[in-house]
């Protein structure tokens, strides 16, 4: 930099029992610590809107960063995980009124991401600096024939894991000596949701929403049969929140086994249980026919298939994913999330000059 100021950011993501905290000096994470809520703590805000959440976390928050040592006053800057916004252009925005607005009437939903941009405006404002999100989870760079559905009532949703999904596949560009925009790539993030992502000039062109459609994942339903559904939501025995939670919360691996940790499940298997590795196998199955389904978006002329999210971690469902899909193309893995990081850096882009925060 030309004058050889350094910025220091506080980056926030909110998960749905955790909230993820890292104070970064330019790039370079400070200080990163995962505050996790148990469930006592987050009985009374069951049923409740997300948002009813801000103090308390902004709370642990504050408290965490003063067992670190770190005061708020510090921070040039704050970046939250973006949430169920409208659909927007990839890139850095600025927190703004209409922005936590329409965080606050949840028309796209309820999600703990929507508490990125709350938290660090609270956090932001009393330190006397901007707040922003990046890429959110509804950016949306499809083009129109990826919108249509079979009903014409109904419209495909581009919602997806932008952050780490347009993270993963510009490190791999990186690593390869080439521009992101040159690459073809599918990127399947794999985690408590799965989104496969097709990249091609730069842009995210098509996704398979996790909320709404493909494989199942450990608490996610994603596609199931639609006739079935409806005769469900008819019966008369389930209210509208019931079924949302059946499907999005509790569905899933959590629907079949009851739990939501990956590594419960693959003891499980070790133990010789036959209904979690029938599971296991059924979910690995569907992940990989949606890769090999979204490479048809490529018309089979693909770079790599990226790999990550936090279920890349386990090598047992990698191996049995590549055992379906490396026919397709070569296969790279990114176990875990690159959120921090790249939340870190878009933001430090703004400041740095490097490119024009957009406004909401």
């Amino acid at each position: 930099m030309p004058d050889g100021r350094r910025f220091r950011i506080l980056v926030i993501n909110p998960g749905s029992t955790s909230t993820k905290i890292a104070a970064y000096l330019d790039d370079c994470a400070e200080m990163s610590e995962t505050l996790r809520h148990s469930g006592e703590e987050m009985a009374p805000y069951r049923g409740r809107p997300v948002l009813d959440q801000i103090a308390w976390r902004a709370g642990v928050i504050e408290s965490a960063l003063g067992r670190a040592g770190i005061s708020e006053d510090s921070f040039d800057a704050v970046a939250g995980r973006g949430g169920l916004l409208p659909p927007l252009a990839s890139g850095t925005y600025l927190v703004n009124d209409r922005m936590l607005e329409e965080l606050r009437l949840a028309r796209r939903g309820e999600h703990a991401s929507n508490l990125g941009a709350c938290l660090a405006q609270a956090i932001a404002a009393r330190a006397g600096v901007a707040a922003y999100v990046v890429d959110p989870v509804s950016v949306d760079e499809w083009e129109p024939v990826a919108r249509v559905s079979g009903c014409a009532l109904i419209d495909r949703e581009c919602l997806w894991h932008a952050l780490n999904s347009k993270a993963v596949a510009k490190r791999y560009a990186r690593e390869r000596g080439v521009p992101y925009e040159s690459l073809r790539l599918v990127v399947a993030h794999i985690g408590g949701g799965a989104s496969i992502s097709v990249h091609r000039g730069g842009l995210g062109v098509d996704v398979i929403n996790p909320r709404e459609e493909g494989p199942f994942s450990m608490d996610r339903a994603g596609g199931v049969p639609v006739l079935k559904l409806a005769n469900l939501c008819f019966s008369g025995q389930h209210r509208l929140a019931d079924i949302e939670r059946m499907l999005f919360g509790e569905g899933g691996v959590y629907s079949h086994l009851g739990t939501k940790d990956l590594i419960e499940v693959e003891r499980r298997i070790a133990q010789g249980d036959e209904r979690a590795r029938l599971v296991f196998e059924a979910m690995a199955y569907q992940i990989a026919k949606a890769i090999g389904a979204m490479a048809t978006v490529l018309h089979g002329r693909i770079d790599a298939v990226l790999l990550t999210g936090g279920m890349a971690h386990s090598s047992r469902l990698v191996e049995a994913i590549r055992g379906s899909v490396a026919w397709i193309a070569p296969l790279a893995i990114y176990p875990g999330e690159d959120e921090m990081q790249a939340l870190a850096e878009g933001v430090l882009r703004v400041l740095r000059g490097e490119e024009q925060a957009r406004q909401f």
